[in-house]
């Protein structure tokens, strides 16, 4: 591996420089075991040890008690979740760090266990047919509450009012999460919208809610520390079946994008094979490049070497790790290093405590370790 790596380099983020080209992606850790489902020193130590990451993605973070889909997981709508949230900013700052919030509405993909019997909202009707943890284990999705334009504007304040906790909470900006088949997703979707008003139907009605809301969240936050995240060809998972107006849908939302001077676009590449799918897009990158003008990230199963020449091919400006991030804290350190990546423990991904979580060792640490 060279040495002069491209995601090594300093990226300049609207008027944040970040360290390197590394970003931390936003990763569901379920550790905010707590009534109020705030973030603890635990959490904050986490994201610490993460610190050097250009730039860390929170964590979705839930904007109402309507928005919540899985157990222990961070809301950002209480004080007690936006003093929680400070001691998490304070510790990534502490270390040089930059981290983004975001802000997260999973609409559908939730159960009445987590809305007091009430069902989960959703542009319409039809159930995911998926499954939800609840603290009862896994169980079926229902078929949700069709939201009411009175639902919807009320859901749009508050994105904007958890726009305003993320920055009093010191966050340096926050990313809309649009992506993997949560409410946004729901209502780009023709298999999960049906709507015949202004929220449904054609492109721009479908897409209509999501810029109600970028455009609220600009109100607090300038364009430039305001990310969104897509994955346009998501298809057999998280509910979503993509069709032949999935991809005109999204390269709309892209080229509309333009006109916000946006701190970045965050895209998935494929989470299945869409090689048999003719309408949809097998490389994510390489087709939104050329589209957007702005800086992309990319994400999904990428490795340091492949992320290096995703840079070098000019086919993105950021690369965003998720799984490497949980068992190697210092992950830019390992690439510098072209150091061995350490293995995570699935096993722990969701469940409470220190352990697979803020107990894996740097690669120095190891090293030590080794030769103690």
């Amino acid at each position: 591996m060279k040495s002069n790596q491209p995601l090594l380099a300093s990226y300049n983020l609207g008027n944040i420089t970040l360290k390197n080209s590394i970003v931390m992606a936003p990763m569901t850790r379920s550790r905010a075991d707590n009534k109020e489902n705030a973030p603890t020193d635990m959490i904050a130590e986490y994201y610490e040890q993460r610190a050097g990451a250009g730039l860390i993605i929170s964590e979705g973070t839930q904007v109402s008690k309507e928005a919540v889909g899985y157990i222990n997981t961070p809301g950002i709508y209480s004080k007690a979740q936006v003093e929680g949230w400070k001691k998490v900013t304070k510790a990534v700052h502490n270390k040089e760090g930059k981290i983004f919030a975001q802000l997260w509405h999973v609409g559908r993909i939730s159960h009445p266990y987590f809305h007091n019997g009430e069902l989960p909202l959703a542009p319409s009707p039809i159930n995911p047919n998926e499954k939800v943890f609840t603290p009862n284990g896994f169980e079926e999705t229902v078929t949700p509450k069709e939201m009411t334009v009175e639902d919807i504007k009320r859901t749009i304040s508050d994105f904007k009012k958890a726009a305003i906790n993320a920055k009093e909470a010191g966050f340096d900006g926050v990313e809309i999460h649009s992506s993997n088949g949560y409410l946004f997703h729901q209502f780009f979707n023709n298999s999960s919208n049906k709507r015949t008003d202004d929220y449904g139907g054609t492109i721009v009605n479908k897409t209509r809610f999501f810029f109600d809301v970028l455009d609220e969240i600009k109100q607090v936050f300038p364009e430039n520390k305001i990310g969104v995240r897509l994955n346009p060809s998501l298809h057999g998972v998280f509910g979503m079946t993509a069709d032949e107006e999935t991809i005109p849908t999204f390269d709309y939302i892209v080229e509309r994008l333009n006109d916000y001077n946006l701190a970045y676009l965050h895209l998935s590449e494929p989470f299945t094979d869409v090689s048999e799918v003719p309408f949809l897009v097998k490389e994510i990158a390489k087709h939104y490049r050329p589209l957007y003008s702005g800086t992309l990230m990319i994400n999904t199963n990428f490795n340091q070497e492949r992320g290096n020449e995703i840079l070098e091919e000019g086919d993105a400006d950021l690369v965003a790790f998720g799984k490497p991030f949980i068992s190697n804290p210092d992950l830019p350190e390992r690439f510098a290093l072209n150091a061995p990546i350490a293995e995570w423990d699935q096993d722990t991904f969701y469940v409470p405590g220190a352990k697979g979580y803020i107990d894996y060792p740097t690669y120095r640490e190891s090293q030590e370790s080794k030769n103690s």
